[in-house]
C-alpha cells in the first residue's frame, strides 16, 4: 500500500518557488468563498513519526488565511475530558460551516497506539475503527467535507529524518525516546496503519497517501489537494435543484402521514392505560420517600464518578418542568445542570445538530436533565420540515450510535417521553390563560401543534420503536394524573441508579 509513497520524490526548488504564488492565491480566494459555504472542512493528518505532519500544518496557516483555520492536537486526556465519553472532545473542537479544521493526533492516534502497544487485539482494534467510520459518516452526511492524510516515510528515511532533527541545536526537543521507540515499532505501526486505511478510507472521507520525504513535496501536494477538494465541493453546491448540493439534497418539506388515516392508527402511545392516577395523600408520601432516596443515591454516584443523564420529552404541557423540578429539589445544586432545548442559535446551526448536545455532557458524578433534546430531530424537525428526509431518517441510527457511547462509558441514561390525551392537553391550555403566572408559557405555535397531533403521534411510534435499545429503553409515563407521572419518574430514575451501583465499578 505505502510502496509509491517511498519513492523519495523531489520537487525541485525551482518548480516550488514557481507553483507557490498560484497555489497560494487559490487557496486564499476558495477560503473567502469557503466563508459564504454551508458546510465545514475537516482535514485530518496521520502518519510516521518525523513525517512533516505538523510542518505541512504551519505551512498551511502561512499560506492561508489563520484567521478561518482552526487546528487541533490531542495529546493524552486531560482530567475533565476522562470524565466524559471519548469522542466528546472531538465533538466540542469540530470547525462551524464556513471553516477549515487541521486535525493532528486525533481520533485515529490512539486506537493506533493502543493495537501496536499490545492493550487491544485485532478484534477491538477492529470495533474501534468501525466507530471512527461511525463517527465521519455521521459529519459528512451532514455535509462535512472530510480529507483524510497519511504522512508515510520508509524505516530509512524515517531513521534519516529523526537523526537530521536531533542534530539540528533548534529542533533537537522535538525528538525523543518515544519517536525512537515508534522506529523499533515501524513494521507493527504499518501493519495498523494498513489496517486503518482500508478499513476507513470511504467515499465519504477517502485517505490520501503523501510521501513526507521531501518537504517542498509535501506542502504543495498537500494544499493543492485541499485547494482541489474544496473547490470541487463549491462547485457542487452552485449546481442547480436536483444536481445536488454537496449536503442532503433537496428541500425541507413536510412528510405525507405513512397512514391514510393517521386519527385511527394504532400506536404504542394509544396503548397506555391513560385513566392512572395516584390520590394526593400517596403522592405526598411517595414524594417524600423517592426524593429521599434520589438524593442518597446521587451522593453514593458522585462518590463513585457515575454520571446521569435525563432525557425529557413530551406533549405541550405535559408535565415535564413539573417532573423536573420535583427531580431538582432532591439533589444539590452543584451536582446538576437543567439544558432547555430551544431553537438552536447561530453558533449551534453552524455545527452538526449533535455538536450542542455533546457540549453539554456531564462530568463523573454529576447530573445533565435535558428539556428537550436531540430527539427534535425525528420530532418538530420531522413533522415541521425543518430538516430534510434524509436528514431525519438517517438521525435514528446516528443517535443510537451517540447513546450507545454514551452508555459505554458509564452514564446513567434515562429517556422519558410524557403522554397526554388531547382532552388534557386542552384543559391544561385553558388553565394556563387563566393563571398570570403560566401564562406566558402558552404560545401560539403550542396552539398549531395541536393540529398536527396525530402526525405527531406517528412520529413518536417511530421514535420508540427505533431509539428504544437495550442500552437505552424509552420510558412511557402516562402523565394525565401529574402526580402519578412525578411518581413515576421518580421511581424510575433511583431504581436505575441502584441498578447501576449494584452494577461493580465503573470506567476510570
Amino acid at each position: 500500500m505505502f510502496r509509491t509513497a517511498e519513492l523519495q520524490r523531489k520537487l525541485p526548488k525551482e518548480d516550488f518557488h514557481q507553483q507557490v504564488p498560484r497555489l497560494r492565491e487559490d487557496l486564499l480566494m476558495m477560503q473567502m468563498e469557503l466563508r459564504e459555504a454551508d458546510f465545514p472542512v475537516i482535514v485530518v493528518f496521520a502518519g510516521v513519526d518525523g513525517a512533516g505532519k505538523s510542518e505541512t500544518v504551519n505551512k498551511l496557516h502561512e499560506w492561508m488565511d489563520s484567521r478561518w483555520l482552526m487546528t487541533r492536537a490531542f495529546g493524552e486526556p486531560s482530567d475533565e475530558e476522562r470524565d466524559r465519553p471519548e469522542y466528546w472532545r472531538f465533538w466540542r473542537e469540530l470547525p462551524p460551516r464556513g471553516r477549515i479544521g487541521l486535525f493532528l493526533s486525533s481520533w485515529y492516534s490512539k486506537p493506533i497506539l493502543d493495537h501496536v502497544y499490545g492493550h487491544i487485539g485485532l478484534a477491538d482494534f477492529d470495533e474501534r475503527l468501525e466507530r471512527i467510520k461511525t463517527f465521519e459518516k455521521t459529519l459528512a452526511d451532514d455535509g462535512a467535507l472530510i480529507l483524510k492524510f497519511w504522512m508515510h516515510l520508509s524505516k530509512d528515511a524515517q531513521k534519516e529524518r529523526l537523526r537530521k532533527l536531533e542534530k539540528n541545536p533548534l529542533l533537537h526537543w522535538r525528538i525523543s525516546k518515544r519517536d525512537w521507540r515508534h522506529w523499533e515499532l515501524y513494521d507493527q505501526f504499518i501493519a495498523a496503519a494498513e489496517r486503518t486505511l482500508m478499513k476507513t478510507s470511504t467515499g465519504l472521507a477517502p485517505w490520501k497517501i503523501v510521501e513526507g520525504y521531501d518537504e517542498r513535496y509535501r506542502s504543495v501536494a498537500v494544499a493543492t489537494s485541499i485547494r482541489d477538494a474544496i473547490r470541487f465541493r463549491l462547485e457542487e453546491a452552485k449546481a442547480p435543484p436536483g444536481g445536488g448540493n454537496g449536503k442532503t439534497g433537496g428541500q425541507p418539506s413536510r412528510p405525507a402521514s405513512p397512514d391514510p388515516d393517521p386519527l385511527s392508527a394504532v400506536t404504542i402511545l394509544s396503548r397506555l392505560d391513560m385513566s392512572k392516577t395516584l390520590a394526593k395523600d400517596d403522592y405526598d408520601a411517595g414524594l417524600k420517600l423517592y426524593q429521599a432516596k434520589l438524593n442518597q443515591l446521587q451522593r453514593a454516584a458522585r462518590e463513585r464518578r457515575i454520571s446521569t443523564l435525563l432525557v425529557f420529552e413530551g406533549w405541550d404541557a405535559a408535565g415535564k418542568g413539573g417532573s423536573i423540578r420535583r427531580i431538582t429539589a432532591a439533589l444539590d445544586a452543584r451536582d446538576y445542570q437543567v439544558i432547555q432545548i430551544a431553537a438552536p442559535t447561530d453558533e449551534e446551526a453552524a455545527h452538526n445538530y449533535l455538536w450542542r448536545f455533546w457540549r453539554h455532557l456531564p462530568r463523573a458524578g454529576r447530573v445533565t436533565i435535558y428539556d428537550r433534546s436531540w430527539y427534535g430531530r425525528v420530532l418538530v424537525e420531522r413533522i415541521e420540515g425543518f430538516a430534510r428526509t434524509r436528514e431525519w431518517q438517517r438521525a435514528y441510527a446516528e443517535i443510537n450510535d451517540f447513546e450507545a457511547q454514551l452508555v459505554e462509558r458509564g452514564i446513567v441514561l434515562l429517556k422519558f417521553w410524557l403522554h397526554i390525551t388531547p382532552d388534557e392537553q386542552l384543559r391544561r391550555f385553558k388553565e394556563r390563560e387563566q393563571i398570570a403566572y403560566k401564562a406566558w408559557k402558552l404560545t401560539d405555535e403550542d396552539w398549531r401543534n395541536r393540529e398536527r397531533w396525530a402526525d405527531y403521534e406517528l412520529a413518536v411510534n417511530d421514535m420508540v420503536e427505533r431509539t428504544s435499545t437495550r442500552q437505552a429503553p424509552w420510558t412511557l409515563i402516562e402523565a394525565d394524573d401529574k402526580r402519578h407521572a412525578r411518581i413515576q419518574v421518580l421511581r424510575t430514575i433511583c431504581e436505575r441508579l441502584e441498578a447501576a451501583l449494584a452494577g461493580g465499578p465503573q470506567p476510570a
